[in-house]
């Protein structure tokens, strides 16, 4: 599916956040983890927003290295993935959060085990 308006993507956006805030207080977590008892990539990636919004950045790194990363992918998403003028650019910073998220998922794993 592919969301071309800003004004929907900006509505998408909003409805996302509302379920995650919505399954947040009903005390949710992360499926793989409950079913498949191991973290997914984005384990931790909650708590490490939550420790942003509150400037504790040393605690956020400490749940998800790749937090910094959020923004980044939203405006990707935005932006139908043209951040950058160049083309390259664009997909090497991509492949790079990907490699980000693949290595902070393996020592989650390894820290897990």
């Amino acid at each position: 599916m592919k969301i071309k308006s800003p004004a929907n993507k900006i509505i998408f956006t909003c409805l996302y956040l509302a379920l995650l805030f919505v399954l947040y207080k009903l005390g949710a977590s992360c499926i793989f983890l409950r079913f498949l008892h191991f973290p997914c990539p984005g384990c931790g990636m909650t708590r490490a927003l939550l420790s942003v919004f509150k400037f504790d950045f040393v605690s956020a790194f400490h749940y998800h290295a790749m937090f910094w990363s959020m923004p980044l992918l939203y405006l990707y998403f935005l932006f139908d993935g043209n951040l950058f003028r160049n083309k390259k650019v664009n997909k090497t910073v991509f492949i790079l959060i990907v490699v980000g998220f693949g290595i902070n998922w393996v020592y989650n794993l390894l820290k897990f085990y």
